[in-house]
């Protein structure tokens, strides 16, 4: 929140979380919401700010990203995603 931009290839794990707010943000994500396995259970193409998500039942963490990397990267619901440490 506050920041002007997210670099591309840069992304925030929030980690609980099944809803999200874009309060405060200056500029619209894609958000994926995870359940415990990593399976993107919902999608958020260019969320703008300034909004409430809706509660996404079996989620345990969202990931937001850059508008537009969702599409580019071809993601869809189901998709599993995993985390390695760096």
């Amino acid at each position: 929140m506050g920041a002007r931009d997210l670099p591309m290839g840069s992304a925030l794990h929030i980690v609980p979380c099944n809803s999200i707010h874009s309060f405060f943000m200056r500029f619209p994500i894609d958000v994926v919401f995870l359940d415990k396995h990593g399976k993107i259970l919902h999608m958020l193409h260019a969320f703008p700010p300034w909004r409430v998500g809706t509660l996404v039942v079996g989620a345990r963490s969202a990931l937001e990203l850059r508008a537009g990397a969702l599409q580019f990267s071809k993601t869809q619901v189901g998709d599993f995603i995993s985390f390695e440490a760096g």
